[in-house]
């Protein structure tokens, strides 16, 4: 390769599944021209985070899983070197496309036991399988971020918690469980986005701890995959002032992080990462087309993910590199696409005329994880107190953000028929009418299906439904299962004077059902919640 076709493989653009034939041909000829390295998949332009919170509509495809595959034979048949196909799945290939399997956040793994590791190791692997099928080989998953800011608007619930050590060690299962079926993976978000309060899709977060206190806990799960020999490490768009003389320089920009800390404290000289380039938190920055990529490169990136800029880049970095820095991040990238066997003519390309994904294993899978995180937080025997209302016939359910037909109410009626109601969606008249219906019952089983696990606008709960339960809660012994995030928690009103309060993390049919089997069975609970949730 020519030295600008070797830098031309330092660039991943972002790519689209569900976008127009003139952009994919616009990529085509970014592949053709400029050597680039590799891709990285995303839904649609709506569905790309930093469009996000604008409100862009995403408009669903059920065709996307055969349009990906498609698309990824398409690229690399115009790719004079095979493209490394990378996606951000951290709970699976659903995070991105449709009808494909969903695994569990990382909040919801961190609840499981130590001794159940293995089932993180068992969703790395699953979910490698499922990305192999497709043609892709790089996870740029899971997060090795320590998640000890409960108002952390972007890390939370993918998270594995707040544990270091766990954080540190399920991140290394998830990765080994990948590696053993070929596919790469990537701990984000160096040096550690936990305890922030600010969006980096949207912002720059400042984290304004030493670093003596970042090796003691930011730090640690990147040391431990760095002695496991990580395939990659992200860098987070995030300012750490004592790393940089005392400025607000993203990490992503700083040599100071990546150079000096990251490379020569630490040791490590896999291969780096930057996170998307076209987060508000440095794609504003330079008003010169490809100033951002070199500033990127040359503060130690390897790989320069969702480039925007891929001709004017490789120009900058032809101009102001140096050749023996090129050729270190060059045999960088090189390992990682040995390791995944698309060099040497051994590409794998997906096969369009069926899936391998194995839905079977992937529910079996996921009810193991149910069954070990299920997670009791507060108990007042409450499965005598349920059937003992149910006899004297003053049980009711209610279910919230989810109509009365599903999974938990159905696994319950047979051994706990009672009257069920519901709210979806309407106003404080709903909810009036719906307390006054409630009135003659003394014991309800409360099913909250948090609406969103990001913590903006209370996870999407309403105040005034926020406000009802807190009157339930003083009013009639309350059973409450929450099936969503468990930081959600923290904005419900009066949640001491709850009788029973049971954490599901996931609204999964397996999760619901697992809910059910402990309530009417009166089961151990072996999970722990895997953050610190305040009021409970």
């Amino acid at each position: 390769m020519t030295l600008e076709q070797k830098i031309g493989q330092f660039f991943f653009p972002a790519v689209f599944i569900n976008d127009t034939e003139e952009n994919i041909q616009e990529t085509e000829r970014l592949i053709r021209d400029y050597n680039i390295g590799g891709l990285t998949f995303f839904h649609s332009r709506a569905s790309a985070a930093t469009n996000y919170e604008t409100k862009k509509k995403v408009v669903l495809n059920d065709d996307s899983f055969q349009r990906l595959a498609a698309l990824i034979v398409r690229y690399q048949n115009c790719a004079t070197t095979p493209l490394l196909m990378s996606i951000d799945a951290e709970w699976g290939l659903a995070m991105r496309v449709e009808k494909t399997p969903q695994y569990p956040y990382a909040i919801t793994l961190g609840a499981l036991p130590e001794s159940e590791k293995h089932l993180v190791y068992e969703v790395g692997k699953q979910i490698g399988l499922d990305l192999k099928s497709v043609g892709i080989h790089y996870n740029l998953a899971p997060l090795a971020d320590i998640n000890n800011n409960p108002n952390n608007p972007v890390i939370g619930y993918r998270s594995f918690g707040e544990n270091k050590e766990k954080v540190a060690d399920f991140a290394l299962e998830y990765l080994k469980g990948m590696n053993e079926v070929g596919i790469l993976g990537c701990l984000k978000h160096f040096p550690g986005h936990g305890n922030t309060n600010v969006d980096s899709h949207l912002g720059l977060p400042v984290l304004e701890e030493t670093l003596a206190e970042l090796l003691s806990n930011e730090l640690y799960p990147f040391l431990k995959g760095i002695e496991n020999n990580v395939d990659s490490i992200m860098i987070g768009h995030l300012a750490v002032p004592a790393l940089n003389s005392g400025k607000d320089t993203s990490a992503t920009l700083s040599k100071s992080v990546i150079e000096t800390l990251l490379r020569k404290q630490l040791g490590y000289d896999g291969l780096v990462i930057s996170d998307a380039l076209n987060m508000h938190s440095v794609s504003k920055l330079y008003e010169k087309k490809g100033q951002l990529e070199w500033e990127a490169f040359n503060a130690g990136n390897d790989v320069l993910c969702f480039a925007e800029n891929v001709p004017e880049g490789i120009q900058e970095i032809v101009k102001n590199a140096t050749p023996q820095r090129i050729e270190a991040s060059f045999n960088r990238l090189w390992k990682c696409k040995q390791k995944a066997g698309i060099v040497d003519g051994k590409l794998h390309l997906p096969n369009l005329s069926e899936s391998d994904f194995d839905f079977e294993t992937t529910s079996a899978l996921n009810r193991k994880i149910a069954q070990k995180c299920i997670t009791k937080i507060k108990d007042n025997n409450n499965t005598v107190t349920v059937f003992d209302a149910k006899n004297r016939e003053d049980l009711a359910k209610l279910s919230l953000y989810k109509n009365t037909d599903n999974a938990f109410f159905k696994s319950l009626t047979a051994a706990l028929p009672s009257a069920e109601f519901c709210y979806e969606t309407g106003s404080d008249l709903t909810l009036n009418e719906l307390e006054k219906a409630l009135t003659r019952f003394d014991t309800l089983i409360i099913s909250l299906f948090v609406p969103k696990a990001k913590p903006l606008h209370n996870f999407d709960i309403e105040d005034s439904v926020l406000q009802f339960l807190g009157n339930l809660f003083t009013t009639k012994k309350c059973v409450l299962y929450v099936f969503g995030n468990p930081y959600s928690l923290q904005v419900i009103p009066n949640l001491k004077h709850a009788l029973g309060i049971i954490q599901m993390y996931q609204d999964f049919t397996e999760f619901q059902e697992t809910a059910a089997e402990q309530l009417l069975e009166n089961t151990n609970c072996k999970g722990t919640l895997p953050v610190i949730v305040s009021g409970v």
